[in-house]
C-alpha cells in the first residue's frame, strides 16, 4: 500500500498542500521549530532540512521535497545550483537577504487582499506587516488568487511607474513576485 508521501495516493494533493504550508512556515518564519538555522541569504542544507523534518514528526523524502519545489504553483521554494541547499523565494519574517536586485517595475502591479483589510489600506497604504516587504503581483489573476485565500478577493492596482519615478525602489524575487518597502495610498486604485 502506498503512503501519503508517494504520488497518486487519494489524499496526495491535500497532503502536498499541507506539506508546502509547513515548509513555508519553516523556511520563511520559524526554522528553529525543527532545529534549523538559515544562513544570511535564507539557505539551509537539504539534508539538514530533511533530518529536521523527520526528527519533528514531519518526515519527507528527497523525492517528495523535489516534487514540492517543482509543483509549487507560486514557486515558493528554490534549490541552489548544486541542489544541496534550499530556501523560500520570498515572504520571510526572519532576517535574510535574498539578494534580489533593484529592478524597473512594469507600469502597473497588483495586490490581492480581502474586504476586511480595505479600510486600513485606504488610510495607510500597503505595509509589509510582519514580512520584510510588500508583495505585488505582475498580473490581476495572480493577485486575485492571493486575495482569495481569505475570502472574497479585492484586487488593488498599484501605479508602479509613478512610484518608481518618485524614487521608490522595487526588487523582483526569483519567483516573479515584486517587492517594495511600502505602497502609500496615493499610488493605489481599487
Amino acid at each position: 500500500m502506498k503512503g501519503t508521501d508517494e504520488p497518486n495516493h487519494p489524499h496526495d494533493e491535500a497532503r502536498m498542500v499541507q506539506q508546502s504550508r509547513f515548509l513555508s512556515r519553516v523556511l520563511r518564519h520559524d526554522p528553529g521549530r525543527i532545529g534549523l538555522t538559515l544562513d544570511p541569504a535564507g539557505w539551509v542544507a537539504v539534508d539538514a532540512l530533511l533530518a529536521g523534518l523527520a526528527a519533528h514528526r514531519h518526515p519527507m523524502s528527497r523525492a517528495r521535497l523535489e516534487r514540492l519545489v517543482a509543483e509549487s504553483d507560486k514557486q515558493r521554494f528554490a534549490f541552489d545550483p548544486t541542489g544541496t541547499r534550499i530556501r523560500a523565494n520570498q515572504g520571510h519574517t526572519v532576517p535574510v537577504d535574498l539578494g534580489c536586485a533593484v529592478a524597473e517595475p512594469p507600469a502597473v502591479l497588483f495586490h490581492g487582499t480581502h474586504p476586511g483589510a480595505l479600510a486600513a489600506i485606504r488610510r495607510e497604504g500597503l505595509r509589509p506587516m510582519r514580512r520584510h516587504d510588500v508583495h505585488l503581483s505582475p498580473d490581476r489573476e495572480t493577485a486575485t488568487r492571493v486575495g482569495a485565500r481569505r475570502g472574497s478577493p479585492i484586487v488593488l492596482v498599484v501605479d508602479a511607474a509613478r512610484m518608481a519615478g518618485d524614487g521608490h525602489t522595487f526588487r523582483l524575487s526569483a519567483n516573479g513576485v515584486w517587492l517594495t518597502q511600502a505602497v502609500p495610498p496615493g499610488y493605489l486604485t481599487p
